[in-house]
């Protein structure tokens, strides 16, 4: 009887595999990489069910828009040259670093292009057909470290972060010579800043502690309390400069890339 019933399953297991659902991995556009998701823990969950919020899977740009790419999409789209783009879109500063209105440098095509607004490089991903990256996308991304998703406990990686942002902007490196992190996604940190889509969502853009605000508790050295890990001051840093942008703003350190939502 043993022998029998060993024999029926062994039989089943072609079956069973043959009948499995194949799993697809997502093919990711050129330039992109495919970002399996995550748990996003915001450095101030609005409410305890937000402690942890799940990012679903997404295509990001592997390293920053350059110069090179955004001359591309500014040959494409004549309202966007820095002598037509309108100011209520962008600030005086927009592509002030060009030397000509199609163009920087030769020497710098493959640096990030910087001084682009909000509005700017929304529009420059949706003609790639593609977005801005969320706040917790982004996030979710730069929490990791060269070997891990959640490289939030490498001391070593968060002093270099810090460091980079204590340094005055300089002269731009090009995309893509620094090491990949975790996901495969190069020069997140140590290279320019970056806009995401929902940049002013994590604090408000004025300090209200005296205007009777419920979130007047999240500035300065007491907002730190209700924060998800008090010591991630590079995180804060990141909240902070977010929180002092608007959208038609364009600095020398300030680029962008795009990402994709993958389809179910």
């Amino acid at each position: 009887m043993a022998k029998l019933l060993l024999i029926v399953l062994v039989g089943l297991v072609p079956l069973a595999a043959a009948s499995a659902p194949a799993i697809t991995k997502p093919t990711p556009p050129p330039g992109m990489i495919a970002v399996p998701g995550g748990i996003y823990r915001p450095a101030f969950p609005t409410s305890p069910s937000e402690n942890e919020v799940a990012v679903t899977p997404f295509f990001i740009d592997i390293t920053p828009v350059t110069n090179r790419q955004y001359a591309a999409f500014v040959a494409a789209n004549p309202m966007w040259r820095r002598s037509q783009a309108k100011r209520l879109l962008t600030d005086e500063g927009y592509l002030s670093h060009w030397v000509s209105d199609v163009g920087a440098k030769p020497a710098g095509a493959d640096v990030p292009v910087v001084h682009v607004s909000w509005f700017a490089a929304k529009a420059y991903c949706r003609w790639k057909g593609a977005r801005l990256p969320l706040e917790r996308e982004w996030e979710l991304l730069a929490a990791a470290s060269d070997t891990a998703a959640d490289g939030a406990k490498d001391e070593a990686m968060q002093r270099r972060i810090l460091a980079w942002y204590a340094r005055p902007t300089g002269p731009l490196g090009r995309v893509g010579e620094g090491e990949a992190n975790f996901f495969g996604v190069h020069d997140l940190h140590e290279l320019v800043w970056e806009w995401v889509y929902d940049f002013g969502s994590a604090l408000v853009t004025s300090d209200s502690r005296d205007q009777g605000d419920a979130s007047r508790s999240r500035f300065c050295g007491a907002g730190s309390a209700q924060a998800s890990n008090p010591s991630d001051y590079a995180t804060f840093m990141r909240l902070a400069f977010r929180s002092s942008l608007q959208a038609a703003y364009t600095t020398p350190n300030l680029g962008f890339r795009c990402a994709r939502s993958i389809s179910p």
